[in-house]
């Protein structure tokens, strides 16, 4: 599939305000949605690279508003990192470079939609945090992204995936799936539904808050696991957060609970090896004290109340978007082999019970750092 569309990406290419001669393209990433390839020029005898990426129109059915989105949000950025006096600022946000004729999207033989990103050098994201440091940079990242949107005005920013953090309403499919059973799957993950419906009410903890405004309305990432976090090679700071698809409303909570269920443990999202599997208290305190560092200044005390629970709560709707997808039939999320979405469904099940045993530990933890920032 990838050289299918690195073939349809030559074809387009030239059509980007890129200048210079065209040297080589080449596949890039890991990310589950969205084609990604990566391309080399020669600008007068200097190289410089490029992101491009097709986008999925089966997840994100009007690509016009995710680049409206994504543009509002990168000049926000960009503007205020302007106006602090900051540096290197197309290192610090994402630069989306036109079509020639200056839009953000432009489509190829087949009708696809692509854009372009200028590339960020010197940089790399995590799979796993090694180190309470680096959990803490994460968090410090998040934190901070929040911040920098949290004055963007005008209007409100689009849907993208209309529902996207909405767990009532992925019951609901989930349910819908499991009467349906169209791919002949339920008779393999009885344990993994049973435990989906025997935990339904406290994973809905932060739709139902945000439903009934007891937490407000934020613009947030939606999508804040590690490797949409960009870390400099040279002083493991981090330079900028990427894959901008799903900014757009929610809550403050959504992006530092996906957090803290990809930082705050030792093991890959799919490992199948679920003894490794563990809710580790160290880099959760970490990460949320660099999360706090920033986003304390901001937070309402009902947020600051579900800061724990954000990460329970999103292993589980992860937990349960695998399982659904599962028994759809691997419609949504790309796997590299048989039950790899009960793989991963099975591998969050694993860490909701590992928070669970140290529940008492994360709630003291929480508690100490909110003491500590307001």
């Amino acid at each position: 599939m990838d050289k299918d569309r690195l073939s349809l990406l030559r074809g387009v290419i030239h059509q980007f305000a890129i200048y210079g001669e065209f040297e080589t393209a080449e596949a890039f990433g890991s990310g589950h949605i969205n084609s990604t390839f990566r391309s080399s020029w020669n600008q007068g005898g200097t190289r410089l690279r490029y992101t491009h990426q097709r986008i999925n129109e089966k997840v994100f059915t009007r690509p016009d508003e995710v680049m409206d989105n994504i543009q509002r949000v990168t000049r926000h950025i960009a503007e205020k990192l302007r106006l602090s006096g900051a540096g290197d600022i197309s290192r610090r946000v994402l630069t989306v470079v036109p079509s020639r004729d200056g839009k953000p999207v432009l489509r190829d033989a087949e009708g696809g939609w692509w854009r372009t990103y200028l590339f960020i050098e010197g940089t790399h994201s995590l799979e796993l945090a090694s180190s309470t440091k680096e959990a803490r940079v994460l968090g410090k990242s998040v934190g901070q992204f929040q911040k920098q949107l949290a004055d963007l005005g005008g209007k409100r920013l689009y849907e993208t995936i209309p529902d996207f953090h909405h767990m009532e309403k992925r019951y609901s499919r989930f349910y819908e799936a499991v009467q349906k059973d169209s791919s002949g799957r339920v008779k393999e993950a009885g344990p993994e539904i049973a435990f989906m419906r025997e935990n339904e009410e406290r994973g809905a903890i932060l739709i139902r808050s945000l439903k009934n405004g007891t937490i407000p309305e934020r613009i947030c990432h939606n999508d804040t696991k590690m490797n949409n976090i960009l870390i400099d090679d040279t002083d493991g700071e981090v330079r900028a957060v990427v894959d901008l698809d799903t900014v757009m409303p929610g809550s403050s909570l959504f992006d530092v609970g996906d957090l803290i269920r990809t930082v705050a443990t030792r093991a890959e999202e799919d490992e199948r090896d679920l003894s490794r599997v563990e809710f580790d208290t160290a880099f959760f305190e970490a990460l949320l004290d660099g999360y706090l560092s920033e986003a304390s200044q901001f937070l309402e005390s009902e947020e600051l109340k579900l800061l724990a629970e954000s990460g329970r709560s999103f292993a589980q709707i992860m937990g349960l978007r695998f399982l659904t997808d599962y028994l759809e039939g691997d419609h949504y999320y790309q796997t590299a082999r048989p039950g790899h979405n009960l793989d991963r469904c099975r591998n969050q099940i694993a860490l909701i019970r590992s928070m669970d045993s140290k529940w008492d530990s994360a709630l003291r933890i929480a508690e100490r750092l909110v003491r500590k920032y307001v």
